[in-house]
């Protein structure tokens, strides 16, 4: 699939519900090279849901990035168990991260975006596209929602930096629908979002929120909103101009 397919599509997805976007691309594509990219957040517990109902040999897959919170493993082996189906767990290199603290220390994050940005590189967006490089699409848990920069996406897009169709089913979902979701079907869900954690990342750049705050106030919670991205969803000026 190229680009002038994926947008040929985009007006027929918008109309689709996410169950109907799962079967329609594994219909058009190769389903064993698209995967699941997940956080293990509610959305992608959904997708998880929605995929072993739909397409069960769609792959997951998910980042560990040597500081997640104890409760994020945990939703690995209860979701894994749950569903039978195995969640390849994916680590950044060793090398790199060893480079990356030596130079600027182990809570870099905190003393710049810049510095913060390097850290998410190397924990999180370069074993990612090490991943994509291997599929031929990739399905996230994308909320228009979920934060300014995230207003535009559509359900089906060409991802032009990976060279791959990325499809996000949940785009127009609210979290009153996400959540009606994982209650009606009994889906497994991080215990932290009971603690106040809407958005869940890495344990020492992550925080509960206070009420009436942004679903990501809690995630990188020092910075300005139009930083609070990781560098596995941010369009290169290509994209955006494309």
């Amino acid at each position: 699939m190229n680009k002038e397919q994926v947008f040929d599509l985009q007006a027929d997805f918008r109309r689709s519900s996410p169950e109907e976007i799962i079967k329609k691309i594994v219909s058009i594509a190769d389903s064993k090279s698209i995967a699941l990219s997940s956080s293990l957040g509610i959305e992608d517990q959904v997708l998880t849901d929605m995929i072993m109902k739909t397409a069960p040999e769609i792959q997951i897959f998910t980042l560990d990035t040597g500081r997640l919170f104890q409760e994020t493993h945990d939703i690995i082996e209860r979701t894994s168990r749950k569903y039978k189906k195995k969640i390849e767990v994916l680590f950044p290199e060793k090398e790199a991260v060893e480079a990356m603290v030596r130079e600027y220390g182990t809570n870099l994050f905190y003393y710049s975006v810049e510095n913060r940005k390097r850290c998410c590189r190397t924990r999180k967006v370069e074993p990612l596209k090490k991943k994509l490089s291997s599929l031929s699409g990739w399905i996230t848990g994308l909320r228009w929602e979920q934060s300014v920069t995230r207003t535009k996406i559509e359900k089906i897009e060409w991802d032009e930096d990976n060279g791959l169709v990325k499809i996000n089913p949940l785009a127009d979902w609210t979290e009153a629908d996400t959540w009606g979701y994982i209650n009606k079907n009994n889906v497994p869900y991080n215990r932290l979002h009971d603690k106040g954690f809407p958005s869940i990342g890495c344990a020492p750049c992550t925080r509960a929120v206070k009420d009436g705050e942004d679903v990501r106030a809690g995630r990188w919670w020092w910075e300005h909103p139009e930083h609070k991205e990781c560098g596995l969803h941010i369009k290169s000026e290509k994209q955006h101009n494309g």
